[in-house]
């Protein structure tokens, strides 16, 4: 970063290269922000926004995968090397599988991806977090995390049955709002506010991956689901706005929500708190 954009806010968002990430990456660009995208996949090359930013450097792009340790590991270690802050963190990678399928290191990806890989990427730039404005972390949760019916922290990793949108997704997503919940008031302590935010419905259906979604879901995204700007505008909304909640809050549609099984936080962040400490960080 060089020392003229120093007063430029820095956001991270992690998944940016479609969907509500790439509409939320093209947004904080237009308003601007300096973004680091972090991605598996390669952001699209006929994007005039996004090609003029990389090339004054005020978007930054990482490649890496993130549900697999190894390559989470190099592309963390990239962009400590690299970057000097970042004021907001958007851990927005992931998506909703059709299949019951697992990561490298043996857990249910949806889990994995949503729940496990937040807490890393947070604990692993932290150091930059804290040398920025106002530090936030958004995780993006979802509002089917109110239709979860029952919750066992023991079986996030394996569940025993796989449902498209209700199952493991909606699963992850509430664990994730409820390990944000219980680390809350520790992280602010730090001087990071953390929280999450539902984007609502949006129709981030592509026409070569309807993704793991029942078809009923489908026909109604694509009738009636405003585009993901939608999405992203809600996510800059939240990080906007987290000053006017409580630490830890899940926000739905600009307010807060209360979420369910409250009482599984504690164990939740026991279990992400445990991989990162015991795995994560002894296997690197």
């Amino acid at each position: 970063m060089t020392k003229s954009n120093q007063n430029e806010r820095v956001a991270l968002i992690t998944g940016a290269s479609h969907g509500i990430g790439l509409e939320l990456a093209r947004l904080l660009l237009k308003e601007g922000w300096q973004v680091i995208a972090l991605n598996r996949s390669e952001l699209p090359k006929d994007d005039e926004l996004l090609n003029g930013m990389l090339r004054t450097s005020k978007l930054r792009t990482y490649r890496g995968d993130l549900s697999d340790y190894a390559s989470l590991r190099k592309v963390m270690e990239e962009i400590r090397a690299h970057e000097t802050r970042v004021d907001v963190l958007y851990n927005n990678a992931g998506g909703s599988f059709s299949e019951l399928l697992y990561s490298r290191q043996g857990r249910e990806l949806h889990y994995e991806l949503h729940t496990v890989v937040p807490y890393i990427i947070y604990n692993e730039l932290k150091e930059l977090l804290l040398q920025g404005d106002r530090p936030t972390v958004v995780g993006t949760s979802s509002n089917a995390a109110a239709m979860v019916k029952r919750l066992d922290p023991g079986k996030l990793a394996s569940p025993e049955s796989f449902k498209k949108l209700l199952g493991p997704y909606a699963d992850s997503k509430l664990a994730l709002s409820l390990w944000t919940q219980e680390h809350a008031v520790a992280a602010e302590a730090e001087g990071i506010r953390l929280l999450s935010v539902d984007p609502g419905g949006n129709n981030t259906i592509r026409s070569s991956n309807s993704g793991g979604l029942p078809l009923p879901v489908q026909l109604l995204m694509r009738l009636f689901f405003p585009p993901p700007t939608h999405g992203a505008a809600r996510l800059r909304d939240g990080a906007a706005g987290a000053a006017r909640h409580a630490a830890g809050t899940f926000v739905s549609k600009g307010a807060p929500r209360a979420l369910k099984f409250r009482q599984h936080g504690p164990a939740i962040l026991r279990q992400v708190d445990e991989i990162y400490r015991k795995e994560y960080l002894k296997q690197g």
